[in-house]
């Protein structure tokens, strides 16, 4: 075997390092080619929501504030998917439950509102940019899956909701006791361009992770679709 000069060595590693040099320049054209920077961003968020879930803790609890330092209730930005309101029929709504349940079948307000009342002044937080201190009150998620039986070690929560909004959220962030099932805001009961009946608050999660008009639950290890921004694109962890 011949052994290479000196000279073809430093030639070799000077190769090496130019190409080391310009790598950040060629990642950069290369995200100009519309195939590479949708792979890219997409293998950006798998990674993203991986190390999400690995850091996440149940039992970490988002910061909470002074009444004095929320928002007016009538600065509160309104910021939905459709429409501002889907017309829901108070009278007649109910949460309808099914998957991994002991308990599937239709769930009333009175019957939600009956579990044991979180009232928390928590940050809400939008992927636009802004944000607000709200007050939220409600059931926590994880009282209701008790009280529906459902198996805590299913991997998802599936909603769907009055205005076709779906969304997903893995278990342990709907078992962190921060995340409600949320009928009220500011004490007094959800406004209907605010989700009413029933919503989710998750002050763990990015603001488009609280789904609204909720009307549908499915505890489930497969679910159908990520959620309606995840599906464009978004993360599907949407941790803060």
């Amino acid at each position: 075997m011949v052994e290479p000069t000196n000279n073809e060595k430093l030639a070799h590693h000077l190769a090496r390092r130019d190409l080391l040099r310009l790598s950040p320049l060629l990642l950069a054209g290369a995200l100009f080619i519309p195939s590479v920077r949708s792979k890219f961003i997409t293998g950006g968020l798998g990674v993203g929501d991986w190390l999400s879930e690995a850091i996440f803790r149940r039992n970490h609890l988002a910061p909470t504030f002074s009444t004095s330092e929320l928002t007016p209730f009538d600065q509160f930005p309104l910021n939905t998917y459709d429409v501002n309101d889907p017309d829901v029929d108070f009278d007649d709504w109910a949460l309808t439950v099914s998957g991994d349940v002991a308990r599937p079948g239709k769930y009333s307000l009175a019957q939600i509102k009956a579990l044991p009342l979180q009232r928390q002044n928590t940050k809400h937080i939008c992927v636009e940019g802004w944000d607000v201190v709200g007050r939220f009150g409600g059931a926590r998620v994880s009282d209701f899956l008790n009280l529906v039986g459902a198996n805590t070690s299913a991997k998802f929560l599936y909603v769907e909701c009055a205005d076709d909004y779906y969304e997903s959220l893995d278990m342990p962030s709907a078992l962190q006791p921060q995340s409600l099932l949320c009928y009220e805001m500011y004490d007094q009961p959800l406004t209907r361009e605010h989700g009413a009946p029933l919503r989710f608050s998750l002050p763990t999660k990015l603001g488009y992770k609280s789904a609204k008009y909720l009307t549908t639950l499915r505890v489930t290890d497969v679910i159908p679709q990520k959620g309606y921004w995840e599906d464009q694109g978004y993360s599907q962890d949407g941790g803060i």
